[in-house]
């Protein structure tokens, strides 16, 4: 092909090149480019955190009080809003699956979020489909009674258990929950057959107990009802003695110890950067005042773990969970 045809045709392509050069550099198109590539500062807008239990429980106002201060440090509001459902893993679940990584959709993540999976199939797996923020707290658990209950020790609620096979009824905060798996073991461990009564909320079991409508409650949020003297604590599930006059399961020969770690999570895929901005606000709010008068309250204790600890902890959870839900033959349909 001749020279001049040649450049003929490359010509047109210069042309076309030198178009969109300025139309790059025209002010109607350089605006929005320019306001992208400005990334705004996270959190630029209030971030939700979901409750996954019903309002007026230890664990609601719990994390109402961190996340009112956790607000000052991030510069934004921290919106809690409550969605019960499925022992407090419903909505944890459904975030994972459909919010967005962004940071601005966070939920409390229970420990009965490692169980549900083994216990019936499940679209989510809490090894994957999580970004674990921080790790903060952990239940106490206890075995209570109320005030007038006519047992003052645990031997004595045993013994009529045996004589009356599942005629003492318990409650605790779902099917599958750790306080449901600490009792069954409980209750495997002494050789007794309790009937098991599944609630929503420590604000549902509190009002069953005190209305005489479960005998024992198994379940952490006992420490005001304790002080106020409305219920006797039997023992504790804890690894040493909470109160100096209430005794551990291990204690009374039952080896059964329960930690259950609180803490709060996204989606998967979180910058790690915006980890690390949440992470630093709920350490440094778990550290005031009014986050730590609810937890001696309820008699629970300061824990931090770190994203990564946070992880570790949530995948070697969901293994011993494995493992208790097949000692326990635990199965949901």
């Amino acid at each position: 092909m001749p020279s001049n045809a040649r450049a003929r045709l490359r010509a047109p392509a210069a042309g076309r090149r030198n178009l969109l050069r300025g139309l790059a550099a025209s002010p109607l198109l350089a605006a929005p480019m320019g306001r992208q590539a400005l990334a705004q500062p996270f959190p630029s807008r209030p971030v939700t955190l979901i409750v996954p239990f019903p309002p007026g429980g230890a664990t609601d106002s719990l994390f109402r009080a961190l996340a009112q201060v956790a607000s000052k440090d991030l510069g934004q509001p921290i919106q809690v809003v409550n969605r019960p459902g499925a022992s407090g893993t419903m909505s944890p679940a459904m975030m994972a699956k459909t919010d967005k990584a962004d940071g601005y959709t966070l939920a409390v993540l229970p420990a009965s979020l490692y169980r549900l999976p083994h216990l019936q199939a499940s679209n989510w797996d809490p090894t994957r489909d999580f970004s674990y923020v921080i790790g903060l707290t952990a239940y106490t658990y206890g075995v209570s009674v109320r005030a007038d209950a006519r047992w003052k020790t645990l031997a004595e609620v045993f013994s009529e258990a045996r004589a009356k096979p599942g005629q003492i009824s318990y409650g605790t905060t779902g099917t599958g929950t750790s306080g449901h798996i600490a009792a069954e073991r409980m209750a495997k461990a002494a050789n007794v057959k309790l009937n098991f009564v599944p609630f929503k909320g420590a604000a549902e079991w509190s009002a069953a107990l005190l209305g005489g409508h479960i005998d024992l409650a198994v379940d952490p949020g006992w420490g005001a009802l304790a002080q106020a003297g409305r219920i006797r604590v039997l023992a504790t599930a804890t690894p040493e003695r909470v109160l100096p006059s209430v005794p551990t399961l291990r204690e009374l020969g039952h080896d059964v110890v329960t930690v259950s770690m609180l803490g709060i999570g996204g989606p998967a895929g979180m910058d790690p950067a915006v980890v690390k901005t949440l992470h630093d606000a709920f350490l440094k709010a778990a550290k005031d005042d009014a986050f730590q008068r609810i937890l001696r309250s309820e008699n629970m204790v300061t824990i931090h773990l770190n994203p990564a600890a946070f992880t570790r902890y949530a995948i070697d959870k969901y293994e011993s969970d494995r493992l208790a839900v097949k000692e326990l033959g635990l199965l949901l349909k």
